[in-house]
């Protein structure tokens, strides 16, 4: 790889500078840039380890799919974060199959699970990164996991709406309700009955644009 392609690695992955120069060199080979289309599977669905996963450009979507098809998101990730669960051949004890697919077109930095485990153990500060990055995915799955079981799907929703127009930079979201559904683990039937309650309270418009915020000091009071 190229001077460019080491500043890149850089800066996606906090732990490069710390890495000796064959490690470095080891990491470098065994990293590949790939681009994904919007909508394209990622990982799942019987890709046991595609690798650590670093984003040079777009937004993934991290979600569960259950047996029956259910989806629900657990989290997203942007620009320059990076996703260990998609190598869980060598995260210890991940008894669940995650699902990760693009939700724009995307260039991702993926990296050999092997190698990234073997470079792990023998250097402090890969296997530190590796930790602080399972423990706070976790937490932010935890925090959806404890939105599904004590909070009202009201409440939910505007959560949503209001962190998706802050990801789209827009007060239109442009979203179908099924896509939305399946973020929140709901169904398209109850997401309408409720963008509907919401549309007659002022707070939003639905249209074939998409859904717009018309009172966000509404819908924020209901978070």
């Amino acid at each position: 790889m190229g001077i460019l392609d080491f500043k890149l690695l850089e800066e996606i992955f906090p732990f490069w500078k710390d890495l000796t120069e064959a490690e470095k060199d080891e990491f470098a080979r065994n990293t590949n840039l790939r681009n994904y289309e919007k909508g394209e599977h990622i990982h799942g669905g019987g890709q046991n380890c595609t690798g650590l996963i670093g984003i040079k450009r777009g937004r993934l979507r991290v979600y569960l799919l259950s047996e029956e098809g259910k989806e629900v998101t657990l989290f997203r990730l942007l620009q320059g974060d990076t996703c260990i669960l998609s190598a869980s051949c060598i995260v210890k004890n991940i008894s669940f199959e995650i699902q990760v697919e693009a939700e724009s077109q995307m260039e991702l930095l993926i990296v050999n699970p092997s190698v990234y485990d073997k470079i792990a153990k023998e250097n402090t500060a890969a296997s530190s990164f590796m930790n602080e990055l399972i423990s706070m995915r976790f937490s932010e799955a935890m925090w959806i996991m404890e939105q599904i079981l004590f909070m009202k799907l009201d409440r939910r929703l505007a959560i949503f709406l209001i962190e998706q127009s802050s990801l789209e930079e827009s007060d239109i979201i442009k979203l179908t309700h099924q896509e939305i559904a399946d973020h929140l683990g709901s169904a398209r039937e109850v997401i309408s009955r409720m963008l509907k309650y919401f549309s007659g309270e002022g707070m939003i418009s639905v249209s074939r644009r998409g859904i717009k915020l018309l009172d966000r000091e509404k819908l924020m009071k209901m978070m």
